[in-house]
């Protein structure tokens, strides 16, 4: 089984075209991709949280 794509944060926040600013604002409410921190402290995303994070973001009939 091949491993998840993951992303580092900038190439996340470039893709939802959100400042880091935004993110951290989102992440305290709840309402942003979950993140995987490495233990060298790096920040990543999976594709797979990112992409159902832009399902949960559809609105129906738009």
């Amino acid at each position: 089984m091949a491993r998840p794509q993951m992303l580092k944060l900038p190439e996340a926040l470039d893709e939802m075209r959100m400042s880091r600013a935004a993110f951290a604002r989102m992440r305290a409410r709840g309402q942003a991709p979950r993140i995987h921190k490495l233990p060298n402290g790096q920040i990543r995303v999976s594709r797979a949280d990112l992409d159902a994070w832009w399902e949960s973001c559809e609105q129906p009939g738009a």
